[in-house]
């Protein structure tokens, strides 16, 4: 599913009321994004590098947010002090103590003091409705899946990380990849195209050699999710080992949107579904069975696209908590 971002006028510098500006966050363990917005509008962006304090550290962590939040200021044509408030959506906070020592260094290293730090996925759920009840499911490298009733309370469930988790995610089809193509190499399972595709993608001679360069010191959770793309590939041309992989994917991204439903009571009402991450490029291989996973526990939700990005959730969100007037 393609996620689609709502069309924004860029506001020219000089038209800014500067008491509206915030500054909106998504950090994760790849990449960081910044959003300038005032009221509606987005008067700049900056990318850096990961920021998931589990994986980089606090320290490392805030600094990738600033240089995110600094080149955004930069095509804003702004000073950071401009920024009345900041909103960070950041994988690896959902413990509540990590997420005050970020909130703050951050604070720190930015100057301002109207920080709101909330976990990547709830961004995620802002966007994707609008600050209404629903479910957002997400899949790139790795997988979660967040939600809201008509009380307010979230749910989660996923988030675990490649070791104890990430099921249905890049990471998670990458390693079942590799596994069958283990069992193929052996004869202990089905021939697959995967074998080839693996060799390439790791730059091997051969399958037997493939141990060699996954368990690499340098080789990264990243790099073997990136191999998920060939994955989905190899399914879209008719292999049936990729294609039962990524079925299984989507049934277990269903497993977690159904527990946090049930959590949250929601069985038997009208939400919106939405669907975040790259692994949703493989379309109805996944979603598919993903959807019938759903429907089947909850007749009346209904799947569509996010309201926004998590970038500019983020940011909204920072309007939110300081009660500023959304400008249309």
């Amino acid at each position: 599913m393609t996620t689609v971002a709502p069309s924004v006028e860029v506001m020219p510098r000089r038209l800014a009321p500067l008491r509206q500006l915030v500054v909106g966050v998504d950090g994760g363990g790849t990449k960081t994004r910044a959003v300038i917005l005032d009221g509606n509008r987005i008067l700049g962006e900056g990318e850096a590098g990961p920021s998931n304090p589990l994986r980089v550290g606090i320290g490392n962590g805030a600094t990738a947010i600033r240089e995110a939040v600094d080149k955004a200021c930069a095509a804003a044509v702004i000073h950071r002090n401009d920024l009345v408030a900041v909103g960070v959506g950041l994988a690896g906070v959902r413990r509540m103590d990590i997420r005050a020592r970020m909130r703050d260094v951050l604070a720190e290293k930015l100057g301002i003091q109207n920080i709101e730090i909330v976990s990547d996925g709830d961004i995620a759920l802002y966007g994707a409705t609008d600050g209404h009840p629903g479910i957002v499911v997400i899949s790139g490298t790795g997988s979660i899946s967040v939600g809201m009733n008509r009380q307010g309370k979230r749910s989660y469930a996923g988030g675990w990380g490649p070791v104890a988790g990430d099921e249905g995610s890049g990471s998670w089809i990458a390693r079942r990849a590799l596994q069958a193509v283990a069992r193929a190499t052996d004869e202990r399972g089905p021939k697959t195209s995967l074998t080839k595709a693996a060799c390439d993608f790791f730059q091997v001679a051969s399958p037997d050699d493939l141990s060699t360069a996954i368990y690499a010191p340098s080789m990264t959770n990243d790099r073997i999710a990136a191999f998920s793309k060939r994955v989905i590939e190899a399914a879209e041309d008719g292999d049936q080992v990729a294609r039962e992989i990524l079925q299984e994917a989507g049934i277990e991204l269903g497993r977690a949107a159904i527990a946090v439903m049930r959590k949250l009571k929601m069985e038997q009402e009208r939400f919106q579904v939405t669907f975040i991450g790259g692994v949703f490029a493989a379309g109805e291989l996944v979603i598919g069975p993903l959807r019938d996973q759903i429907t089947r526990v909850a007749k009346r939700a209904f799947i569509a696209n996010p309201s926004f990005s998590p970038t500019v959730a983020a940011a909204r969100m920072a309007q939110e908590h300081l009660r500023l007037p959304i400008a249309v």
